[in-house]
């Protein structure tokens, strides 16, 4: 009892310095609410000055983790001869949040949902992203509808973007579906991820810490390792192919913001070399790094040690707008690549939604947008920034808290990062660096001890032994 109730002191004490230290916004002001009530309890919020077109008997269906309500993303999938066609129906928030309006400037100083905290930092009231704009199959939405199709070569087109209004049929799950039942869905992925593979795009993803509750555990939370579902992966395919068929248009157009990461330079590339020497990975003179990655396996071990050195030498993604000078790349992605398919979530898909819907359809783009999306870089970074070190100040508080009774413990653990010395143990899904390792590879077991845990200090000391 007593260790329950220190962690409980604890986790709260830690979570209210995380609000503090990077002054994460309370509850939305009141004339903010008052806009979002106004605008949410339309009888047709969806009937204002955009001509839309009526797309109810589309049968679309969502699919997210199951306790989700901000539901930006529904979808629908045919096939016209060689190619599959992908109906994406992304939340329209321009009939509940208006240009310049107490919502667009409440969310301006929020840029992204903020999630990890006990009560999550959404970018919208609940009343606009969890319900009134929200996807959910209760009733018609507002939507801007993307159709792109993918042939057998993985080739994306995009064919169409229009404001609708859409009805989604079912709330799925990724725990639960039957992705065989949804046709053309698994297709339509395994297209997408030869397409990957023909843009070099060759990523992998070590398991993630996720913080679920668990009344047994100190302070009723604990982490558990997980790996993406295989439902996650085919879904994520879907955005991914919409991000990349409106960024190529943006790009013909010349115009846009755009997610970017710088390919390694010739430096990089020189110690890249020198790393694959070392990893006993041939790498011919005349072989492109992008022709490399092509051939590596993101399942062996070597190979994923020397792709998430690549990862590091090119830099960390950020937002750009189009420039002529520095044409916008994303060197993981392996494509021009923008963020378009969370619009409750992230500000800036909201107004790249509305751009490329202007330039496909032939519409003149106002300055004000144009002026807009110039600022978003700056406005976007502070906001990933904040989110980013939320996530990781609330992994580092729960791991102190769950090891805090527990000093002095020998614990059981891999090597899943040897150059910078990190291990994940198996008791209690630490991941931290650890002190004394020596000479080891990735995917070697070790054994730590743990020598501090520390709430206060979002600390965790380990020693191999």
């Amino acid at each position: 009892m007593r260790v329950q109730q220190e962690a409980e002191q604890a986790l709260h004490e830690g979570f209210a310095a995380i609000e503090e230290q990077f002054g994460l916004p309370g509850d939305f002001p009141l004339e903010v609410l008052e806009a979002a009530e106004a605008a949410s309890t339309r009888d047709r919020p969806y009937s204002d000055q955009i001509a839309r077109v009526d797309a109810t008997s589309i049968p679309y269906v969502t699919l997210d983790p199951v306790a989700s309500t901000d539901l930006d993303q529904a979808f629908h999938l045919t096939q016209d001869g060689d190619e599959i066609v992908l109906s994406y129906a992304l939340a329209d928030l321009s009939p509940f949040v208006l240009v310049g309006g107490p919502i667009e400037q409440e969310a301006r100083q929020r840029a992204v949902t903020i999630y990890g905290m006990p009560n999550k930092v959404s970018l919208y009231p609940k009343m606009i992203s969890q319900r009134a704009a929200s996807l959910l199959p209760d009733g018609p939405r507002p939507a801007v509808q993307v159709n792109v199709s993918i042939n057998h070569e993985g080739v994306l087109r995009l064919r169409s973007v229009e404001r609708i209004v859409c009805a989604s049929r079912a709330k799925l799950a990724y725990g639960t579906v039957e992705l065989s039942s949804i046709p053309f869905l698994e297709a339509f992925a395994e297209r997408m991820w030869r397409n990957e593979a023909d843009r070099g795009a060759v990523r992998f993803e070590f398991p993630q810490q996720e913080v679920v509750a668990d009344p047994s555990a100190p302070g009723g939370v604990r982490l558990e390792l997980r790996a993406l579902l295989y439902s996650e992966r085919v879904n994520s395919a879907l955005s991914l192919a919409v991000n990349i068929a409106l960024a190529n248009r943006m790009m013909d157009a010349k115009v846009g913001l755009f997610r970017v990461m710088d390919e390694p330079e010739s430096r990089a590339l020189d110690r890249l070399r020198r790393e694959a020497h070392a990893l006993k990975i041939p790498w011919a003179a005349d072989e492109t790094l992008k022709d490399l990655k092509r051939r590596l396996d993101p399942t062996n071990l070597v190979h994923q040690r020397f792709l998430l050195i690549v990862r590091r030498a090119g830099g960390k993604a950020s937002y750009a707008v189009y420039s002529d000078e520095s044409p916008p790349w994303h060197a993981a992605i392996g494509a021009s690549y923008v963020h378009a398919t969370a619009p409750m979530r992230r500000l800036a898909d909201r107004y790249v939604l509305d751009l490329v819907d202007l330039l496909v359809n032939g519409k003149n783009v106002p300055s004000e947008l144009l002026e807009t999306l110039s600022q978003l870089p700056d406005v976007m970074a502070a906001g990933d920034g904040k989110a980013k070190g939320v996530d990781r100040a609330v992994i580092d508080l729960i791991e102190a808290v769950s090891l805090q009774h527990r000093i002095g413990e020998i614990l059981d653990a891999e090597v899943v990062d040897a150059d910078s010395g990190i291990v994940q143990t198996y008791d209690s899904a630490i991941r931290s660096r650890a002190a004394k390792l020596g000479s080891v590879d990735n995917g070697d077991l070790v054994r730590v001890r743990i020598d501090d845990a520390d709430p206060a200090a979002r600390r965790v000391v380990l020693t191999a032994v």
